[in-house]
Parts: C-alpha cells; structure tokens; sequence
C-alpha cells in the first residue's frame, strides 16, 4: 500500500487501534497518558503519535473539524491497518440535566451531516460496535465514574444549529451534538471495522452556554480537566479490548 496523500503514512506505520481526537492538541495530551510516544506524522490538521498504554501499542491520530476531515482520516488510516477507531471528543449537550464537564458516550448518531450521505443513504444508522461500547461505558463503572449513554447527532454546520434545530434535538431525546461520529461510525460499519466515541461536555445548546463564551479558553475549565478523564478511561477501554 502506498504512502497515504494526507495523513503521510505507510503500511507498518500505525497499529490495529486509533483514537481519534478532533484537536491536534489533544493528541499530545492523550499521548502523555502513554509510554513510548513517537510523532509519526503531522500534515495539515493530522498528527500522528505512537504510543503504548499498558503494553497496548495504540496510534493516535487527530481528524480535524467535522464529518469530511474525519473521513480521510478513517479512510487512509485503514488503508494501512488501523482496525479500531474511538473518537475522544467534545460535544455540546442538548438536554438540560447535562451539565458542562459530563461526559457521553454515544450509542448512535443522527447523520446531519453531508459525508456519510455520500457512502450510503440517510436510512443507514450510524451506529458504533457495540464491543467498543461496551468497553466504554464498562471502564466508566470501573472507574465509578458517571457517563451519559445514548445517541448523540453529528452537525456540519456549527454555527446555523438554530433554535429550532436544538429544540427539535431536544425533544427527539438527542444527548449532545457534535461533529464527526457519524461518519466514524458510519465507514467503520461499512468497512466491517470497530469504531465508538466518548465526548466530554463543553456547553449546553438547551440552556444557551457554548465553549469559550464566558472565557479566553476554547473550553470551560471543568470541560478541561474531565477531558483528562475521558481520556483515562478510554485509554482502559483499549486496555480491556485487547485482553
């Protein structure tokens, strides 16, 4: 297999699992919860680290914003062996007991978005597989941690996500809206690969409050330090998926 045009890997580059942060930031946070951390690449929004998390060798690799960066990244990606997708997130919620800092994992996601459209028709669930999820949500109570379970929707357009859109969220008991997970669920379905994602709340659309408003900071600071947390406890969940 060639050298990937966007990512810039090889076959023999990367490993069976990936976590797949939006923020190239987070890449390096989630790396410096692992041992053995080597930059692979970095082009444009991807960066790319090896790293290994209790003798678990992972890939961590940042997709962007939104549905088709996030594609590219699961297509080259799995051109040259990555098997196990799980995107490490942020979403805001859209139910009114969900607070800042709270973290969801997502048991499906509304395609409101372009790309998955593009693989399949909208009537297709976006669904994650369900060993991932479950090692999710079971390193949460491992951990006593409380999680969210349930769908979330993937959006395209951030700043068009009107009133009543939020409104019609809200009443079809959508838990948060995000970006990406649709079209991570969606090609790893199709592609017969493993893929879940678990997001870490940074406002809530239902009681008007979005990340960075009220600050300098791109996210408020208890979404800042429980992103930590939904990192270790997706870095188990890898743990418990390789056992």
């Amino acid at each position: 297999m060639a050298k990937q045009p966007h990512l810039l890997v090889e076959e023999g580059d990367v490993h069976d699992i990936a976590l797949i942060p939006g923020d190239p930031g987070r890449v390096d946070r989630i790396a410096g919860h692992c041992e053995d951390a080597e930059t692979v690449a970095q082009n444009r929004e991807y960066k790319l680290v090896n790293a290994t998390y209790e003798g678990v060798p992972l890939t961590i690799c940042s997709t962007g914003i939104g549905c088709p960066s996030a594609a590219i990244a699961v297509e080259e990606l799995s051109n040259v062996g990555c098997e196990t997708f799980i995107r490490v997130g942020t979403t805001g919620a859209l139910q009114s007991d969900i607070e800042i800092g709270d973290m969801i994992v997502a048991t499906g996601a509304a395609k409101n978005e372009g790309t998955s459209k593009r693989y399949e028709a909208v009537e297709y669930p976006a669904v994650p597989d369900y060993d991932v999820l479950s090692a999710l949500v079971d390193s949460a109570e491992a951990n006593d941690e409380d999680v969210h379970v349930g769908p979330i929707a993937s959006d395209d357009a951030y700043y068009a996500e009107t009133d009543e859109y939020v409104e019609d969220w809200e009443r079809a008991g959508i838990l948060s809206v995000e970006m990406e997970a649709a079209t991570v669920f969606t090609l790893a379905r199709r592609k017969g690969l493993q893929a879940g994602a678990i997001c870490t709340v940074d406002g809530n659309l239902v009681e008007g409050t979005q990340k960075g408003a009220d600050s300098d900071e791109e996210l408020p600071e208890k979404a800042q330090n429980n992103v930590g947390r939904a990192i270790a406890l997706t870095l188990d969940a890898v743990e418990d998926l390789r056992a």
